[in-house]
């Protein structure tokens, strides 16, 4: 097909310029040649004819409309992309909760906004504007990190893929800043996971005992194995989410977990109760096949922990009573999987294990991770911390006696060496 050299048309809409050529571009599939109208900017002066910056600005776009190197059939508006380009690659290439949750902030904080924008033409104030419509819905500033982050993901995936030129728009976008402070998240102490492990029934107890005391993921708990206990060691192999069977989430993931006595003598009962198998799933079903940790949380933990202070009847079975529902807070509450995993990073920090031990136990790819979200000081931890400091530092008397004479002045061979603070 023979390319034409095209000029474009400078045409006023109201009280904005714009310029009009034609494009051939993919819709649906389909090449067509359609009118593309781009805004130019404002009118700022009275005459009918634009004036020079106007023509400027319209031969600048329209020598980048010439010199473009995007086929045709990879021009595609946003929502053809993210639907036939994008999310197909990271179903493929990521873990399926990642997809999962990639696809659910397309639908739900993305399309509205930015599914019929032109792939090509997206700018880095047009990326701007959506953060900051997304920033009006009360995200915190971790949610629009990581919507920020998966737009950025789009079009490096486009550029790689020859559907965009140019810089990553997302580069220099921000996120509001009056965004809320992400909620902190919680782990269980020594004495919590004790008095939650007195109340629930089996096989909850050992789950989350092995959640607990080796910090497993709640998938991989599910996907344990009875044959990856061995040597006084649990060798993770594999993770279960929503039926997807993946490898672990790193690489040191993989690695095995020292099993402590406490642990080994509750898998040793659980598995004498389960007939004593030597392979299959450690947590299994009535058929023999894992069992969903979603379930033994609805069945069996929450009915345990969220109990009546009158009745100590469960929420499930309160329905007929004669008085309201009031949780006894003398129970744990229940705040996730994970917050028994975090717990032992903070266990393990609170008995003064370092970091870097901590971080081989619950298998993170670097230590940075474990220090910013598994590692919780309790407020004691803070106080017993401020004491100690307090301890070895003298009284506002004490310095003075210690470092003035008689003249007032500073004795600097009275100062007295800093101990060293362990």
């Amino acid at each position: 097909m023979r390319n034409r050299k095209q000029n474009g048309q400078i045409v006023r809409i109201g009280d904005r310029w714009y310029v009009r050529y034609w494009e051939r571009r993919n819709h649906g599939g389909i090449i067509e040649r359609k009118r593309v109208t781009h805004q130019l900017g404002e009118v700022t002066t009275r005459g009918k004819n634009p004036p020079a910056d106007i023509k400027q600005e319209a031969e600048r776009h329209m020598s980048k409309v010439r010199g473009a190197v995007i086929p045709a059939e990879r021009i595609l508006t946003l929502g053809d992309f993210v639907r036939e380009v994008y999310l197909p690659w990271v179903e493929q290439h990521k873990r399926p909760s990642t997809f999962k949750g990639y696809r659910d902030v397309w639908e739900d904080h993305l399309k509205a906004l930015c599914e019929h924008n032109w792939l090509k033409e997206v700018r880095t104030y047009t990326v701007q504007h959506w953060l900051n419509e997304i920033g009006n819905k009360g995200l915190s500033r971790n949610s629009l990190r990581h919507v920020k982050s998966i737009v950025s993901g789009i079009f490096t995936l486009a550029k790689r893929q020859d559907y965009f030129d140019g810089e990553n728009p997302s580069r220099d976008t921000g996120i509001n800043p009056e965004a809320a402070e992400p909620k902190e998240t919680y782990a269980y102490t020594l004495e919590e996971v004790q008095i939650i492990l007195s109340l629930l029934p089996e096989p909850a107890a050992t789950a989350f005992a092995v959640a607990a005391f080796m910090g497993l993921r709640h998938g991989e708990i599910q996907g344990l194995l009875w044959e990856n206990f061995r040597d006084g060691e649990m060798y993770v192999s594999r993770s279960i989410w929503n039926g997807h069977v993946t490898a672990p989430k790193t690489h040191k993931g993989r690695a095995p977990v020292p099993v402590i006595r406490q642990l080994a003598e509750r898998l040793e009962m659980h598995r004498l109760r389960c007939g004593s198998p030597e392979t299959g799933p450690i947590f299994a079903n009535s058929l023999g096949k894992p069992i969903c940790m979603n379930n033994v949380l609805k069945r069996a933990i929450l009915p345990a922990l969220n109990r009546c202070e009158h009745c100590r009847k469960s929420k499930a079975d309160h329905g007929k009573a004669d008085h309201p529902f009031k949780r006894d807070a003398r129970y744990p509450e229940w705040h996730g999987w994970h917050a028994a995993r975090r717990g032992l990073g903070s266990n393990l920090y609170r008995l003064g294990v370092p970091e870097i031990v901590i971080q081989r136990i619950l298998r993170h790819a670097n230590v940075s991770t474990t220090n910013t979200y598994h590692i919780k000081s309790a407020a004691d931890d803070v106080r017993n911390a401020m004491a100690t400091l307090e301890q070895h530092i003298p009284s506002g008397i004490e310095a003075l006696k210690m470092l003035r004479d008689t003249e007032r002045t500073l004795d600097l061979e009275s100062v007295v060496a800093p101990t060293t603070l362990n």
